[in-house]
Parts: C-alpha cells; sequence; structure tokens
C-alpha cells in the first residue's frame, strides 16, 4: 500500500467527497479515484458506499483507517530518522497559525529563524483553530501556533503543546462615548460582537462570562473574523473581547477605545503545537530549540491597557 494511495484514502474518507479529497490531496478528481480503486484493487475489496451524505466507509474501510494512520505516521518518522542519521538540517518546515498570529507575532521572530537557518524553507498556512489540529493530525503542518482552548475536553494526546506567551484579553467599545465605571452585572446588559460558536475567539468571551458567573453575552452579531469584530464595534454595533494583538492597529488609530475588562479571566495563552513522535524531522527539531531560547522575543511586551477608559454608560 503505497502511502500516497492512503493519503487520498484518509481524505476522502473525511471529506466524504472525492472532488474534495483531490484538492487537499492536489489531485484531478479523476487521479484521486483512480487512485482509491486501486487501492481497492489491492485489498480486493470496497472501501467506500455511496449515500445521501455522501461516500462512507465500508466495514473494510473503518479497518483500513486507524492501520492508514499509523502507517504514515511511521512513514513521516522513517523520513525523520533518516535525515537525522544523514545529518540533514535543509528541508520544508510547514507552519500553521491562525491569522491574528501570522500577522501579529510570527513574521520577525521567522524571518531571524529563515536567517539563522537559510537551508530551509518556510511554508505558513493560515487557518482556523479546528483546521489547523486536524492538518497537524494528518501531516499537513509540523507545528502550530493558536490560543489554547481552556475547557475543550481531554488533550489530544497526539500532540505535545508549549506556551509561547500569555496574551492579555480587552474589552472594545467605539470611541468617543461618554465613560462611567460599571459592574460584571450591567456589563452584562450589554451587547456584544463576537465570533460563531466552535471559533477559539467565541470560547474565549464565552469562558470570559462564565468564569465571572455569568450568563453568556446577548449578541449583537456573529462574525467570521477579528477584523470584522473590530470593524462592527467601531461603527458603533457593540462591544468586543478579544487578545489585544488581534486589535492593536485599531487601538493605534482610535478606532476602538480599549476597556479594562473587569472580569477574573485577564488574558489567552498563545501556544505552539506538534505532532509526538519517537523521531522528530531535524528541521523541526532545530525550530523547537529556538523555540525554547528565544520564545521571549512573540511574547506581549505589555500587559497593561492602552487608550484605557472606563466602561460606556
Amino acid at each position: 500500500m503505497h502511502p500516497r494511495l492512503l493519503k487520498t484514502f484518509l481524505a476522502v474518507a473525511r471529506t466524504r467527497n472525492v472532488t474534495r479529497a483531490a484538492g487537499e490531496v492536489n489531485l484531478a478528481q479523476s487521479s484521486a479515484s483512480d487512485q482509491i480503486q486501486a487501492l481497492e484493487a489491492e485489498l480486493g475489496t470496497s472501501l467506500f458506499t455511496r449515500s445521501r451524505q455522501g461516500l462512507e466507509l465500508t466495514p473494510a474501510g473503518e479497518a483500513l483507517k486507524p492501520y492508514a494512520d499509523e502507517l504514515l505516521a511511521l512513514a513521516d518518522e522513517a523520513r525523520a530518522a533518516i535525515d537525522a542519521a544523514a545529518g540533514r538540517t535543509a528541508g520544508t518546515l510547514s507552519i500553521g497559525a491562525l491569522e491574528t498570529i501570522a500577522s501579529a507575532r510570527l513574521p520577525e521572530w521567522l524571518a531571524d529563524f529563515q536567517a539563522a537557518h537559510p537551508d530551509i524553507d518556510i511554508k505558513l498556512k493560515i487557518a482556523g483553530s479546528g483546521e489547523l489540529r486536524r492538518q497537524l493530525g494528518e501531516g499537513e503542518v509540523d507545528v502550530a501556533f493558536c490560543f489554547d482552548r481552556p475547557g475543550a475536553g481531554e488533550p489530544d494526546e497526539r500532540f505535545a503543546r508549549r506556551i509561547v506567551a500569555a496574551e492579555p484579553l480587552v474589552l472594545i467599545a467605539p470611541p468617543g462615548e461618554n465613560h462611567t465605571d460599571v459592574d460584571l452585572a450591567a456589563l452584562a446588559e450589554k451587547r456584544f460582537v463576537a465570533t460563531g460558536t466552535g471559533c477559539v475567539y467565541r470560547a474565549m468571551i464565552d469562558r470570559a462570562f462564565a468564569e465571572a458567573g455569568l450568563d453568556g453575552p446577548r449578541l449583537a452579531a456573529e462574525v467570521g473574523s477579528i477584523d470584522a469584530i473590530a470593524g462592527l464595534v467601531a461603527a458603533g454595533a457593540g462591544l468586543g473581547i478579544v487578545p489585544r494583538l488581534a486589535v492593536a492597529a485599531a487601538l493605534d488609530r482610535s478606532e476602538v477605545a480599549e476597556l479594562a475588562w473587569p472580569g477574573p479571566v485577564r488574558s489567552a495563552e498563545l501556544v505552539m503545537i506538534w505532532r509526538r513522535r519517537r523521531v522528530q524531522p531535524p528541521v523541526l527539531k532545530l525550530l523547537l530549540a529556538a523555540m525554547e531560547e528565544n520564545f521571549a522575543a512573540i511574547r506581549s511586551a505589555d500587559a497593561r491597557p492602552r487608550h484605557a477608559v472606563s466602561f460606556p454608560s
């Protein structure tokens, strides 16, 4: 069973659609279909059956899936062991990150890393936190930078993690309003702009309210990006709770006002996550070693509010 056939098989199993799977593994739809047929011919059984919801795994496909995962992981480890034995430090390093982190925290540090290791090609992929973990599990990225999601259940034992920074949470409001102090109970009556349920940023605001003993925020709107939150808050749609790094530019331009969030949860942990392996690829080992020595370079330099004002009445 060739690894490329197994990779295509897992993509079809995940997407339940050959066309979408082909896009994920960079194949034409016909080539992806041919690979599935070749794998079925090799194994002498059907791996998928069609349903109204898409392609479903047959019992044989369900039996193959965990072995396919393990075989691909072993192939990666074998390549890593050979590279390490040969002393190779060149190669490609695929890094995944939330858009906010990629634009606000990583550029300078990654530029320094690349300057120190010019033989390593860096690929930076932008995605949401759930997609980043999927890509990490499937080996599409070597390491991911995202915000931790406390209370999300048992940690995934496939992954190792390291806290890179504690990013302050800020409460943002439209600029130019009259401001008076308010307690948490009054805050719960305000309307908020937030990302949708399931997003790590939404988990932050829900946790902040829960830890303060409050019901979830009253929503003025659910939007798909931090930039949209800042824009809607600036226009007067409501308030927002976000990591400061996500709205630093808007704060500097005085498009939104920064308020002191009075709840007990004051920061979000920025974490680096990578897959546990018996042998790590040499390029990833270099990155992890560099992060161990220099991760303070992407810490928040100042946790104190800027443009701090009291709460709008």
